[in-house]
């Protein structure tokens, strides 16, 4: 008999390998459309099977912003609004990466957002310790063995990630804030839905949009959208309730070590042992991090990947 939390365990790999093996999917996607049609039609999916959940919460009559004041409600639409706009110049950033970068770098850069949020949480009035800074610099090492060339330089597509983690950062201080005064589900399909209307504005603007191309994208688009945005995301709900937060931060962590996997399984990707090498030196700055640096509650993820 597999006891609850073990359950919740093996629930949360299971997203992890889902977002890991999505990396992949999204370097797939863009054989066939432009990244922004990708994540318009991925995320539109995502909400889509969101939808019955949230239709579900309101049947119970469950409340759904926790708050009395309507200036309070006021604050919690338009905070939603702005993260949803925060997670478009995110995954943006990151599909446009994806273009001249491997799905396993992409998965491990984009896991920076970990050190990044206590650092600049620092300026919002959120205490650290030397663990975060142990972490940060073992972070920033292993960044240098996986990234940085002999000349001192990051590849355009690295350099684009990387951006994305930067932004990602204020993603999760701004989850952070939210997440305590409204529903999860609700905030999930505010943010999914404005990435998915700003993505397709976009790729209506720049890109030829073509619905035949789009069904030849099915596999990785499907993958993309149901998997990655919705059903990983629920699962990630469903696990949360009896897992431990930290546990829940290392498990969800290995996301990079599956886009790594998936990249090289199913893409052909290689890397050499100096890369290697700084997987597992940012592997191990974030996992510091995440167990010692007592930062876990700000790690409220809307996941993107």
């Amino acid at each position: 008999m597999i006891s609850g939390k073990l359950k919740a365990d093996l629930i949360l790999l299971l997203a992890a390998a889902i977002w890991g093996f999505a990396f992949v999917a999204q370097r797939v996607g863009m054989d066939y459309v432009g990244p922004f049609t990708y994540n318009g039609v991925r995320f539109s999916l995502g909400v889509l099977v969101l939808l019955p959940l949230l239709y579900n919460r309101l049947h119970k009559g469950k409340q759904l912003v926790f708050c009395i004041s309507p200036l309070d409600r006021r604050k919690i639409l338009m905070g939603s609004l702005f993260t949803g706009l925060i997670l478009f110049g995110g995954v943006a950033l990151q599909q446009l990466g994806l273009q001249k970068t491997t799905a396993g770098k992409a998965g491990f850069l984009t896991e920076l957002y970990v050190v990044f949020v206590p650092f600049i949480g620092l300026f919002f009035g959120q205490r650290s310790n030397w663990y975060i800074w142990a972490g940060v610099l073992l972070s920033m090492v292993g960044l240098y063995f996986l990234c940085i060339t002999k000349g001192f330089s990051l590849g355009s597509g690295d350099s684009l990630v990387l951006m994305c983690s930067f932004v990602f950062t204020f993603h999760v201080l701004f989850i952070g804030w939210l997440s305590p005064r409204m529903d999860s589900i609700l905030l999930a399909v505010i943010q999914f839905s404005i990435t998915a209307v700003l993505n397709l504005f976009v790729a209506f603007s720049i890109e030829t949009v073509s619905l035949a191309k789009v069904i030849e994208a099915w596999l990785p688009i499907s993958y993309g959208g149901i998997l990655s945005v919705g059903v990983a995301y629920t699962l990630q709900i469903i696990a949360q309730k009896t897992a431990h937060p930290a546990y829940v931060s290392i498990i969800l962590g290995l996301e990079a070590v599956f886009a790594v996997i998936g990249g090289m399984m199913l893409l052909g990707e290689t890397m050499s042992m100096r890369m290697l090498g700084g997987c597992l030196l940012m592997l191990g700055g974030t996992a510091l991090v995440q167990v010692k640096g007592k930062s876990t509650d700000i790690y409220i993820k809307i996941k993107n990947e």
